[in-house]
């Protein structure tokens, strides 16, 4: 007989089905992602500035009409933080685009051999010059960056493990959004393929970064003298990240 007395109980959706909603910011539609939580005991609200994803955490019992109403009293925050973001990028011809840490030129080569390569314009300007149908442009750029972020962080990563007298195993280049790097129990080592638009110190700090850990796989006061000692620029390679890092998600 109680049993009337008793609102359902919600299931929290599993990882799989998460919800989303759309909302209508400054005239433009924009999906936000539902993320339920049995720790989380309000609403709360954020943008990713690498994806442009809104992500809101609720209640795992909340409802969902009070989750819009909580978007929509927030629609003000939203659309102020959409529009501190940078714009995109995209990898066309024209674009700047940098290199490691240089804005390079993207120039179209139709009628010229090969894939992508790196050559100065007659004024000095640094260029990406592409080859082949304008529909592959964007992707030969990109195939080309994420060559060349292999090439420097394979290089950067074995002479740091020389240095310390570890072993690396596989490197593997991704895009990742939350991580730069990232390095195995078991030795292999992962970087976000971005890492070659920033300064060389930027990316030599990285690679010293992530192999540090085949020694501490923390980052405990003991990794941190660790890596100062392996790398002199660590300091100064924290602090662009923290300013500029975001902003490498801005290309392509």
């Amino acid at each position: 007989m109680l049993r009337r007395f008793f609102a359902p109980i919600a299931r929290t959706p599993p990882i799989a089905e998460r919800e989303r909603l759309d909302l209508r910011v400054g005239g433009e539609h924009r999906p936000v992602l539902i993320r339920r939580s049995a720790k989380a005991r309000r609403y709360t609200l954020r943008l990713k500035p690498a994806t442009r994803e809104l992500v809101l955490t609720m209640p795992a019992r909340g409802s969902m009409a009070a989750a819009r109403d909580f978007l929509e009293r927030h629609e003000g925050w939203i659309a102020a933080r959409l529009k501190s973001l940078p714009d995109a990028i995209r990898f066309e011809a024209g674009s700047l685009v940098p290199l490691r840490g240089e804005p390079h030129r993207i120039e179209h080569r139709g009628g010229a051999r090969g894939v992508a390569w790196v050559e100065r314009a007659s004024d000095g300007t640094p260029l990406i010059c592409v080859a082949g149908a304008p529909a592959h442009l964007s992707r030969r750029v990109a195939d080309f960056l994420k060559k060349a972020a292999k090439a420097d962080l394979e290089t950067a990563s074995r002479l740091y493990a020389a240095k310390l007298g570890v072993s690396i195993k596989r490197i593997t280049i991704k895009d990742t959004k939350s991580r730069w790097g990232s390095c195995s129990a078991q030795g292999s080592l992962s970087y976000s393929w971005r890492m070659i638009m920033a300064p060389p110190f930027v990316l030599d700090y990285l690679a010293a970064h992530e192999v540090c850990h085949r020694r501490e796989m923390n980052h405990s006061p003991r990794y941190w003298a660790l890596l100062r000692g392996l790398c002199a620029e660590t300091d100064r390679a924290e602090a662009w990240l923290k300013t500029n890092g975001s902003g490498l998600h801005r290309y392509g």
